[in-house]
């Protein structure tokens, strides 16, 4: 799909149904469709998904941080799991969008914490990615929050949710036996 709905050939797709947004409902039930409490946003806002990107740098493992979108703290990657997505595939969207890598994201999770928001709790699943390419910051729509490659141990320090500290060092701990070989 081009960026440019203009450069769409005519005839090549058709509109299979218009959503007005007076025709959409104000509050979602929860858990489920047919759950008894109502929440502004859909249950699936409340599952997330987040990487935590790394290279090794001169034999040394390095992690990337960015700025928060408010630019007031360092983050990872992270956001709604988006549905269509598998958990991975979401975090890997996260990570294009948001830091401006491609990669591959690992199998397994690292781990997981939960955060409080929208008025209720996030559950967050943290994979590993290793970078295998940075966007160009001409080409990196989110450029504004800026990029930084910094050690482990840095990492740990910075990020805003100390829940990433643990998952960081595990991962610190699995690259460092990865790079001795």
């Amino acid at each position: 799909m081009p960026d440019d709905w203009r450069q769409l050939q005519a005839g090549c797709a058709e509109v299979v149904s218009i959503i007005r947004p007076g025709s959409l409902q104000e509050k979602f039930p929860y858990p489920a469709p047919h759950g008894n409490e109502l929440r502004d946003r859909p249950a699936y806002y409340y599952s997330q998904s987040s990487v935590i990107p790394y290279r090794i740098y001169r034999g040394e493992p390095q992690i990337l941080v960015i700025l928060s979108s408010k630019k007031k703290h360092f983050v990872v990657p992270k956001g709604i799991k988006e549905p269509g997505l598998s958990p991975r595939e979401s975090a890997a969207q996260e990570a294009w969008e948001e830091a401006g890598v491609e990669g591959e994201v690992g199998d397994t999770v690292l781990g997981s914490y939960r955060y409080q928001k929208w008025g209720a709790t996030c559950t967050v699943k943290v994979y590993p990615m290793r970078v295998t390419r940075e966007i160009p910051e001409h080409e990196w729509e989110e450029s504004h929050r800026g990029r930084q490659w910094v050690t482990p141990k840095q990492a740990a320090k910075r990020l805003k949710q100390a829940e990433l500290a643990p998952l960081v060092k595990a991962l610190a701990r699995q690259l460092g036996a990865l790079s001795e070989t």
